[in-house]
């Protein structure tokens, strides 16, 4: 069956109405390309307020029935999509999640997904804000298929995108938050593009699966002022079961592109290139290890 699904890249406006708009008009238009389905950005709705740790930013989450998740459920009957993207889930107190939200068009939620794997890192600072997940790696069925969701930092860990696959997911969905530090020179923000494109594209060959991904665009200062802030780079992009683009990393500016997924082609290449075939499930033990043990003599 073959599906339409948009790419929306955005950029985040400090001002809350203008950018429900945006957010609105980018729907619009992929309805009007005929989309089906609409991924958004990481936490869609708030800045990316985890370049410093502030105990305020806790004033941002949100129940799963509450504001947020009630506009994507207005969003999802009136432009008839399918709506992916991440919320700030105020789950109980002291315990909150970066969660993903898979919106069904007739604005019900079909599932959710909490991010598994939390980075803490120079303008990341998630370990204070997220719990890790406990939903584990679950595909999540609604009407436009069985949907393998990740968040963000996910995107580095092929064992999430493997079990996703091997539990039946049609296509691998990541809302994303990541861009440059403005300060590393052109050298270093062209090794990190590159390497964030090349392990999801990897994904995509090594499961014989569609990867489809949507970034944040555009500069957002760091509140504290002790950093240039992030200028997160977009470059969203949609690959087919072999890596090849279906719709290439192309800009660092918002964008609203839909692509056609076949799966027919997906049975295909994993046909072809039957890799979850051949693996070898009775020799993978040592990696539920946190590091393996040494090499070992073969025995007699």
């Amino acid at each position: 069956m073959k599906r339409r699904f948009a790419l929306i890249d955005l950029r985040h406006d400090p001002e809350p109405d203008r950018h429900r708009r945006q957010i609105e008009t980018a729907l619009e238009k992929a309805r009007s390309q005929g989309a089906e389905l609409a991924l958004l950005p990481e936490l869609v709705f708030d800045p990316y307020f985890c370049q410093t740790e502030s105990a305020a930013h806790f004033a941002r989450a949100q129940r799963l029935d509450g504001e947020h998740a009630q506009m994507l459920g207005q969003w999802a009957r009136s432009y008839d999509l399918v709506l992916v993207t991440s919320l700030f889930e105020a789950r109980l107190p002291g315990i909150c999640h970066n969660t993903a939200l898979v919106v069904e068009r007739d604005g019900s939620v079909a599932g959710i997904y909490r991010k598994m794997h939390i980075p803490d890192d120079p303008g990341y600072f998630e370990k204070y804000y997220f719990t890790p997940g406990d939903t584990g790696f679950c595909p999540i069925d609604c009407s436009a298929g069985r949907l393998g969701v990740l968040v963000c930092w996910d995107q580095w860990f092929p064992e999430a995108a493997r079990l996703l696959c091997l539990a039946g997911a049609d296509c691998l969905l990541y809302p994303t938050a990541i861009g440059w530090n403005p300060a590393d020179p052109p050298e270093v923000r062209t090794r990190e593009l590159d390497a964030w494109i090349t392990i999801q594209r990897s994904h995509a060959i090594a499961n014989g699966c569609p990867v489809l991904v949507a970034n944040r665009t555009g500069h957002e200062r760091d509140p504290s002022g002790q950093s240039e802030g992030i200028h997160f780079w977009g470059h969203g992009f949609a690959a087919g079961p072999q890596g090849e683009y279906l719709a290439p990393p192309t800009s660092d500016q918002a964008s609203v592109r839909v692509v056609e997924l076949d799966g027919e082609r997906t049975g295909t290449v994993r046909a072809n290139w039957p890799f979850l075939r051949d693996r070898r499930i009775d020799a993978y033990g040592a990696i539920l290890e946190r590091a393996c043990p040494g090499p070992t003599r073969p025995k007699d």
